[in-house]
């Protein structure tokens, strides 16, 4: 089988297409034919070494997966092969086939394609957890997503509106602008690309406390990180939350007499050992996932698909922050 391997630590460029031999399912385990994965920002991080998890080497990026169970190994029940499934594996997702443990897999809905079924669970799971676990965001509530054009923020975004929230959308280009408004954004604001000094600083605070209004944001979901935080932080409302979900823009130091000033919670979200720690609390996230995928109300944009052989051009898409939506890989 094809896969697309990080053998030593380096950007998307290092990555080399080999030739593997076909897994084999072992106990407890099933193979599954991968037929699409979606890239998503923790594939940058994980061949650069800067991931929390550093998988021996030679390794497949690619975290998030969808396609057909080939082999079903002894011990496991619930399973068969041919069965469509979908699943977040953490990485290896660059392969052709893979065996893994069928706890990491859900059903793909008959309804569903292989492309947009890789394209969902990443980004939607981690931002459910986000807003309802860690931000107890409720209707009629203000929510302000930064990044919010990349996966997990139209993930953000399309959320907050099905749970009944005002939503402003921060991003930093008109393309993205648009691409916010198209998935339900009440407002956005256009943010130029950080660093700042000082003054630009205030001032995109100001931007930020403008779109807020006199109450402030109830939560402030940060996939960005950065220069971006401080600004967005000055923002919040009286008790607020401020979600931390990632950081392609740098690891920000917060003032924290702000929180104190604002009575408001900074909370860190870490989707994978929320999962791992409580899964019957995320498959319910899971299946209300699921059931607003079937009414409409929620939906992967996926922008662009690449082959496997040039997989690599997608991690740098992401590593760029260029990409809208969401990345994915046919292995075709």
């Amino acid at each position: 089988m094809r896969a697309l391997l990080s053998r030593a630590p380096g950007g998307p460029d290092t990555l080399e297409l080999a030739e593997l031999p076909d897994p084999v399912a072992g106990r407890g385990e099933v193979v599954v034919a991968v037929k699409a994965c979606a890239i998503n920002y923790p594939d940058v991080l994980i061949i650069e070494d800067k991931y929390q998890f550093k998988p021996p080497r030679p390794f497949a990026p690619g975290g998030e997966i969808a396609g057909v169970i080939e082999t079903v190994g002894e011990g496991v029940t619930g399973w068969r092969v041919g069965e469509r499934v979908m699943g977040v594996i953490g990485h290896g997702g660059l392969v052709e086939r893979i065996a893994l443990d069928p706890t990491r897999l859900f059903r793909l809905p008959d309804e569903r394609g292989f492309i947009d079924g890789a394209a969902l669970l990443l980004t939607y799971a981690t931002t459910i957890h986000a807003l309802l676990d860690r931000g107890r965001l409720a209707a009629g509530r203000n929510l302000l997503v930064l990044g919010a054009a990349g996966g997990v923020g139209l993930a953000a975004i399309e959320l907050g509106k099905a749970f009944g929230a005002r939503v402003v959308a921060a991003v930093s280009s008109e393309d993205k602008a648009t691409a916010a408004r198209a998935a339900g954004a009440d407002e956005v604001v256009i943010y130029g690309r950080a660093p700042f000094d000082k003054d630009q600083s205030k001032a995109l605070a100001e931007q930020f406390k403008a779109a807020g209004g006199r109450q402030g944001f109830d939560v402030i979901y940060d996939p960005v990180g950065g220069d971006y935080a401080e600004p967005a932080l000055r923002a919040i409302g009286w008790e607020g939350r401020y979600l931390v979900v990632g950081f392609p823009a740098g690891i920000p130091r917060l003032p924290l007499n702000l929180t104190l000033l604002k009575s408001c919670d900074v909370c860190g979200v870490f989707w994978g050992a929320f999962a791992a720690r409580d899964p019957q609390a995320n498959q319910a996230h899971v299946d209300r996932l699921l059931a607003l995928w079937r009414d409409g109300s929620i939906a992967p944009r996926i922008t662009e698909t690449f082959p496997l052989a040039r997989a690599g051009e997608a991690i740098a898409r992401i590593a760029a922050r260029t990409a809208i939506g969401k990345l994915v890989v046919e292995m075709g």
